[in-house]
């Protein structure tokens, strides 16, 4: 694969299924070494948890609390407090005063600060030697033990993991769903969040191009 010229290549073991190294792959500085940028993962971050709420938060007001059309007493002569409807805030079963309305916790950010987030994730977990590069598995069915025989191997057992494949694959998909702690997806899908909120990051050789490919610009 080409990169900008001046561009330094660190290089990197693959792993084996049988946890043993078979080759190397190189890794860009362009992608996995960057100057990190908290800023840059903070806001990345916090976008992606802001996109976790729904916003459909709701409580009544007085308009819109069934009831309350007749006014409870007349106006004068009994001695206490005026009051035209039975349904406001000052009342037991009256709407709610400015209660919450339903909008959206949406957060933008610039494509280049998304970008920078995600390459200086990467760069911490590559300097951390918490990224662990496999070569491609293909199971020709789906067996939880199998993917639990890879991770035994590589010494990940337990550990919290982000499990990046090259493209959709079913079989390792579903073998590796019921392993706790373990986070599957396909490598040009992942956030900021998905790679800091995992301890580990194991990824396919084939998937290692994609994340290239999809932060190189």
């Amino acid at each position: 694969m080409e990169y900008p010229e001046g561009n330094v290549i660190m290089k990197s073991d693959v792993f084996s299924k049988d946890g043993k190294v078979s080759g190397q792959v190189e890794l860009p500085d362009l992608i996995f070494n960057v100057e990190p940028h908290e800023h840059a993962m903070y806001l990345a971050v916090r976008q992606y948890l802001a996109h976790q709420r729904q916003g459909t938060h709701k409580a009544k007001e007085k308009a819109e609390v069934s009831g309350g059309g007749k006014k409870p007493w007349r106006q004068k002569g009994r001695g206490t407090a005026r009051s035209g409807s039975t349904r406001s805030p000052l009342w037991v079963g009256g709407g709610t005063v400015f209660g919450p309305r339903p909008h959206t916790y949406s957060v933008k950010l610039p494509k280049k600060v998304v970008r920078l987030a995600r390459k200086s994730a990467l760069t911490l977990r590559v300097r951390e030697s918490n990224f662990v590069v496999v070569e491609d598995l293909n199971f020709a069915s789906i067996k939880t033990k199998q993917m639990a025989e890879v991770l035994s191997a590589l010494n990940l057992t337990g550990q919290k993991i982000l499990h990046l494949l090259p493209a959709s694959n079913d079989n390792v998909y579903l073998s590796s769903r019921n392993i706790e702690r373990l986070t599957t997806q396909v490598a040009d899908k992942i956030s900021t969040y998905d790679i800091l909120s995992n301890k580990k990051v194991l990824v396919h050789k084939s998937a290692v191009d994609v994340l290239i490919k999809t932060f190189a610009e």
